[in-house]
């Protein structure tokens, strides 16, 4: 069985550790933004970016699904719209 007197220390913990995380998000300071900015560089250099081919590809494959998907959603619409007037009438 627990007392009082050994949750007081945690819970004093716990107040501390919220006022350490309260002043930490209180801004930004201008050696973190730079530290921020070359880990950022850092990761990009480790990317592994596709080609021209590789992205001129995916973009024509993109064009032509989107041109598919947009002729068969009007063609939907158009034939529902008819038959919807169809019946109103």
């Amino acid at each position: 069985m627990t007392n009082e007197k050994s949750l007081a220390p945690e819970k004093e913990k716990r107040k501390s550790d919220k006022k350490v995380e309260k002043s930490a998000g209180a801004g930004f300071q201008l050696a973190q933004i730079r530290i921020f900015i070359a880990e950022v560089k850092s990761e990009f250099g480790k990317v592994t970016w596709p080609n021209r081919k590789n992205t001129a590809g995916s973009a024509l494959l993109v064009v032509i699904l989107v041109t598919i998907m947009s002729l068969y959603l009007g063609a939907v619409d158009l034939a529902l719209g008819k038959l919807i007037s169809y019946i109103l009438k």
